[in-house]
């Protein structure tokens, strides 16, 4: 028996398993389905596209999405020790000071931008040092690219001559405005969850890591969580915790653990067999996700990142960890609103000095490079939904994309910013054809029609066991599951509305968070009442 059972050794669970243990006396359990991290190319930056569709990645999809021309879209998140923190971009991005009000004004006390600040700087090991927003001396380590692309830089250019600010520290004061992004790497590879929390942890004797091992449901009893079923070679086994059971299985995983469970909305359940526990009809709704697409473009001179893999790079990344090895892909970017009234804004740019389409199962011949529009506050929700009661079954995603019209007009809007960034005297020497989506100068319907039929998730699903007061919530400010004692969801699945950013950091945030108020709960309820 255990104190503590997390389900799940994501960005979450990590973090949570290595302040929980921090304690000598607690016992801790880390439940994860994939394996371990030990796959060179997990380490190595730009290698991260090459991680998808292996035994390294979930691989779902989601069903028939109706605004995206009935495409199934795939979506990769990470099956792996560290979770989608070993397979991401490594981009360090907390979101604008205005997400985490909005959370606290819906009614979330102790969740605004002051409260989550002092949990980001926690956790952070600031490169350029500490100030006001930064941290130093905490296990994730946030560096500036060793490598940047001239394609990137004469972006950023590029966003400055449109008149954008120019902005080197989108994790500071201010968010908006157009820079190079800094990244969770540490001398110059990924620095996932696994080496930020977990492997510094792995000598106490107090912490259990058991990769492979896939979790069949929660065991609840009376009302309160007691333990997890696991399915081991065929055989159900049940490990029991004395105090509380932590789902941090994301945005897909922990809805259906949950529903697993008999926790979830009462008839979808009955339709698959399961026994009502707690009829909780938020778990699985309330999905968000950032949609992206790619405004792609030749390159007239040979300086992309096409020949990253010449043997060259590849050696002088091996022997001193620099070069286009290190490239995040994604190097740049920037942050504007598409509206002047927007609290934030609605529209982030990810920047790759390379063709970057379908994922990288799409290769394009020759050098490029490709600005992609992001829309960081969707108004369409979507859903997780069990297939059956199998554990190993992957779930029902609906993400529901751009079936609102506000969604379509502010993508709309990027990609017509894309194309004029593309069109500034700082791209000229390098600006050749248009690649992707071959929009430039159509009518805005044919624009919207390209969109839909090239654009893809960005990987960032939140939301599926909201955090609130209202009917849909599931779980409160102390992240507690509704109507189960003993049981929290701590991971990207509690956001009420998705961050205007990557989601990799705040999700750590969340953790760290949690942690204090599973250590200290008298403690930060205090801190709550003074703020």
């Amino acid at each position: 028996m255990y104190d503590y059972i997390i389900v799940g050794a994501g960005s979450a669970g990590c973090t949570l398993a290595s302040r929980l243990s921090e304690d000598s006396q607690t016992s801790v359990l880390l439940l994860e389905a994939g394996g371990k991290d030990n796959e060179q190319k997990i380490h190595i930056p730009a290698a991260f596209s090459q991680l998808f569709k292996t035994s390294y990645d979930w691989e779902y999809y989601t069903e028939e999405e109706p605004g995206m021309v009935n495409r199934k879209m795939y979506w990769p998140r990470g099956k792996v020790l560290g979770g989608s923190s070993s397979i991401n971009a490594m981009i360090y991005i907390r979101g604008h000071r205005h997400d985490y009000d909005s959370w606290r004004e819906a009614g979330n006390e102790g969740w605004g931008y002051s409260d989550a600040l002092p949990y980001f700087k926690k956790s952070e090991n600031q490169e350029r040092g500490p100030g006001e927003y930064h941290g130093v001396g905490g296990p994730l380590n946030v560096a500036d690219l060793r490598y940047v692309n001239p394609l990137s830089r004469a972006f950023v250019a590029a966003c400055l001559e449109t008149g954008m600010p120019a902005n080197d520290d989108f994790n500071g004061a201010v968010n908006e405005g157009a820079g190079i992004f800094q990244t969770t790497q540490k001398n110059g590879s990924r620095w996932s969850t696994v080496n930020a929390y977990l492997k510094p942890a792995l000598s106490r004797p107090n912490l259990t890591v058991r990769p492979q091992t896939q979790v069949a449901r929660i065991v609840i009893e009376t009302g309160r969580a007691v333990g997890v079923a696991l399915l081991v070679n065929g055989q159900v086994e049940t490990v029991r915790a004395r105090r509380e059971v932590l789902l941090c299985g994301g945005a897909i995983n922990s809805p259906q653990i949950l529903m697993l469970s008999g926790v979830g909305p009462a008839e979808h359940l009955k339709e698959m067999g399961i026994e009502v526990i707690v009829d909780l009809p938020g778990v699985g709704e309330n999905l968000q996700d950032h949609l992206a697409a790619g405004a792609s473009y030749q390159s007239t001179q040979p300086v992309s990142l096409a020949d990253v893999q010449k043997p060259a790079n590849l050696l002088n990344y091996l022997f001193f960890k620099k070069g286009p090895f290190t490239s995040t892909i994604a190097e740049a970017g920037a942050f504007i609103k598409t509206r002047s009234d927007a609290p934030a804004p609605d529209i982030q740019y990810h920047f790759a000095p390379t063709f970057f389409k379908a994922h990288g199962f799409e290769p394009v011949e020759g050098h490029g490079f490709t600005i992609a529009p992001t829309l960081l506050h969707p108004s369409s929700r979507g859903s997780i939904r069990l297939r059956s009661n199998d554990p190993t079954a992957h779930a029902a995603i609906r993400a529901n994309y751009f079936t609102t019209e506000e969604d379509v007009q502010v993508m709309l809007a990027g990609m017509k910013m894309a194309h004029e960034i593309a069109h500034t005297r700082a791209f000229a020497p390098f600006l050749g054809p248009e690649s992707e989506p071959g929009s430039w100068k159509r009518s805005d319907s044919e624009t919207i029609q390209a969109i839909r039929a090239s654009a893809e998730t960005l990987y960032h699903p939140v939301g599926t066991c909201k955090m609130g007061n209202d009917a849909l919530a599931v779980v409160d400010t102390q992240l507690r599951v509704r109507g189960v004692d003993g049981l929290r969801v701590i991971d990207a699945s509690i956001m009420p509305t998705v961050v205007g950013c990557n989601t990799n950091a705040p999700t750590i945030m969340i953790a760290e968070k949690a942690a204090d108020l599973i250590k200290h709960p008298s403690t930060v309820k205090q801190a709550e009442e003074v703020a």
